[in-house]
Order: structure tokens, then sequence, then C-alpha cells
């Protein structure tokens, strides 16, 4: 599992670390019963926290993403992959919403924000 930290970043660490998983489990690079790395492999190999690790693990189990077993490990989730696509869908929908309602705001046109959208979407 390849996950790339970045110090730049305006996210917070746990949040790259979930959306690059999420995006391997959506992938399907990352399939039902996979096991992922423990909190603290993945902290040695990112030099992170293990509390960020275990937060970032929390949020993928609370999101229907993985499981963990006591004493076993966490795993890729068996749950229907189409609805945590549709659930990733309604996510991107609301903060699409809020995009619009800000560009409205500031007078930008549909196609100002089109245009937006397609440089931020190859970055």
């Amino acid at each position: 599992m390849n996950i790339i930290i970045s110090n730049a970043s305006d996210k917070p660490i746990y949040e790259q670390i979930t959306t690059q998983i999420k995006a391997l489990i959506m992938s399907g690079q990352l399939s039902e019963g996979d096991v992922l790395p423990s909190i603290r492999l993945l902290a040695k190999e990112l030099r992170i926290s293990v509390i960020t690790t275990k937060r970032a693990y929390e949020e993928l189990e609370r999101e229907g993403f993985i499981e963990t077993v006591p004493g076993k490990g966490s795993f890729v989730a068996g749950g229907n992959q189409e609805l945590l696509r549709e659930e990733q869908i309604r996510i991107t929908e609301d903060h699409l919403s809020k995009a619009i309602e800000s560009a409205r705001c500031c007078h930008l046109s549909l196609a100002q924000l089109q245009e937006m959208l397609a440089l931020l979407y190859e970055e």
C-alpha cells in the first residue's frame, strides 16, 4: 500500500490517509478482506504519530470502509461497494452545492466555475 503524506497540504494527515485508502478501495486496488498494515506499522512507515494513524482507521471504520478485529488487525470491509460509492457521491454533491453557493455570492459565471473545477480536478 503506497500512501503519500504531504506536509504542504492543507488537509490534516489523518484525512490524507483516509482519502488515499478510500481511493484504493473504490478503485479495486484493495479488495474485500484484504489486510491493512497495523496502526503501528503504518505510523512507522509514514513517520507519523500512532494517534494520527488510529484516527484515520477509526474514520474509515466509521464510514464502513474497513473492519477492525481486536487482536487480528484491520481489513477491507465486505460491505456493498456500490453503497459506499453512492455515499461518496452524495458527499461530493454536498461539497459541490456549497461551492456553487459560494460562486454565486461572488458572481462567478458557470463557465468560470467549470474552468476552476477542471483545473482543480487535473491537479
